[in-house]
């Protein structure tokens, strides 16, 4: 058994554990990595980089079939489903040097491609090694939740584990579970000519702006994506080719099954106990992202937050600091954006309208700038969807977009929230002519528009300074 003196010890190779052993190892740490699945975590293998590599290709598809607005004759794609996933397999791989074993060793970090557990409040084993380190981090992420549904274990499944490995096109693939996930795939299922039923046991996107929400499953209905909400799996049958989901008021079968109901965070193996970690169904963190273990992080996933990518790689910087500059560093949620990558996109930053109007009462302002006010989506024949931004003394405390793009868009409210910034900092910035980006300034003149315009005084200051100044 070799033994292994360190300063940071990482348990976990995806966006939050890299980050922290890249940043650390490269401001003079010792740095040990431990990682017993594939590097680069979910993301790179099984999540954002996958999915929005088979929705690239579904866009392509689509694009096709809907040129008739713009004078270009319609044409049904020829659709090869096992080189679509070919082109899946080729970003991943593009990519995977960056997350490599090879390039964080080059870096100076000890990778150890092992499962990790504590066995001391000091100590983690992996495989034939214990590390004794000064701190640990965990950022172990999540896994796809199989929940226990009658039948389920009888029959093939998919989650977003094993999905991107199928390579013949399902004739009609069944979806448990209206997330973003699920939804996500369901466009680009049916945009590559798969039959799709989403079943959701409450309502499908149900964390999101109503408003938004009927806009992205209106298209999605539209483009001939089945969606039932209200109807929970209770039963599951069949085999291979054919399987039914039976719920309270249905069934429907299909060829194909893919569970997306949701994420289990991996702690269970670490047998944190042994290391005095307070735990449920997560690891219990306080804002600096300390467990009851002071010597003991949790980023990403496991630290029980919100489940995006984006933001394990933010916690791996507040981790940062305090790890090795012993600042106060304290993780916050109000300005992290999501966006779920359907067509049109639906992003959102901080509260929604309805969950600010239940925090802020009547103090909170609604300004709306729609998307077929917009030069550049009227050109390009993308006019649905709007800005949506709630207001609190002057700033902005939430931004809900859905339209094309909105993922990029969502960037300045994230940044004018995190920033503290005003509307006025928004409504007078300049911006290139036709962009999408202007929308953002117009829902930010759309806060000013009645102070200056239906604002006696206003008026009575300009006619005075007409009249009297020369």
């Amino acid at each position: 058994m070799e033994r292994i003196e360190t300063d940071v010890c990482v348990i976990g190779a995806g966006s939050g554990g890299l980050s922290v052993a890249a940043g650390a190892v490269q401001m003079g740490a010792r740095v040990v990595l431990v990682e017993g699945g594939r590097m680069g975590g979910d993301c790179l293998n099984y999540g954002c980089v996958p999915s929005k590599a088979l929705i690239a290709a579904a866009k392509q598809a689509h694009a096709l079939r809907s040129g008739a607005r713009f004078g270009i004759a319609p044409a049904e794609p020829e659709i090869d489903y096992a080189a679509v996933k070919d082109h899946v397999r080729h970003a991943i791989d593009t990519i995977a040097p960056v997350d490599s074993q090879e390039r964080f060793e080059g870096l100076g970090v000890r990778v150890l491609r092992e499962w990790g557990r504590f066995i001391s409040e000091t100590e983690l084993q992996a495989g034939d090694h214990v590390i004794r380190a000064r701190r640990f981090v965990i950022a172990t992420g999540s896994s796809p939740l199989v929940p226990p549904i009658e039948g389920l274990d009888g029959v093939p499944y998919y989650t977003n584990e094993t999905i991107f490995d199928l390579r013949e096109k399902p004739e009609h693939l069944i979806i448990i579970g209206g997330g973003n996930i699920g939804i996500e795939m369901a466009q680009a299922h049916a945009r590559l000519g798969s039959r799709v039923t989403v079943i959701e046991g409450a309502e499908v996107l149900s964390r999101d702006d109503a408003d938004a929400r009927e806009i992205v499953l209106a298209r999605g209905r539209a483009e001939g994506v089945e969606i039932v909400e209200g109807q929970q799996a209770e039963r599951i049958s069949g085999q291979p080719g054919e399987i039914t989901v039976e719920t309270g008021q249905g069934r429907h079968t299909g060829s194909h099954l893919l569970v997306a109901v949701g994420r289990s965070v991996n702690v269970a193996q670490l047998d944190l106990d042994k290391a005095g970690v307070s735990h449920g169904r997560a690891v219990e963190v306080d804002d600096r992202l300390r467990t009851s273990n002071r010597r003991i992080y949790a980023v990403g996933d496991a630290a029980g937050r919100m489940q995006f990518t984006h933001v394990a790689g933010y916690h791996g910087g507040v981790v940062i600091r305090s790890l090795l500059f012993g600042l106060p560093a304290r993780a916050k949620q109000s300005h992290i954006p999501w966006t779920t990558y359907t067509d049109p996109e639906l992003a959102q930053v901080g509260p929604t309208e309805a969950q600010a109007r239940e925090r802020w009462g009547d103090a909170v302002e609604v300004v709306r700038a729609n998307y077929d006010e917009s030069d550049r989506a009227i050109a390009e024949g993308r006019p649905e969807g709007f800005v949506k931004v709630m207001v609190v003394k002057g700033k902005p405390v939430g931004a809900t977009i859905v339209g094309a793009q909105a993922g990029e868009l969502i960037g300045m409210w994230a940044l004018a929230i995190s920033a503290g910034l005003k509307m006025s900092a928004i409504s007078t910035a300049v911006l290139p002519y036709p962009t999408l980006m202007e929308l953002n300034k117009r829902a930010a003149g759309a806060y000013f528009s009645p102070r200056l315009f239906d604002n006696a005084w206003v008026k009575r200051i300009v006619g005075a300074v007409q009249r009297f100044v020369p």
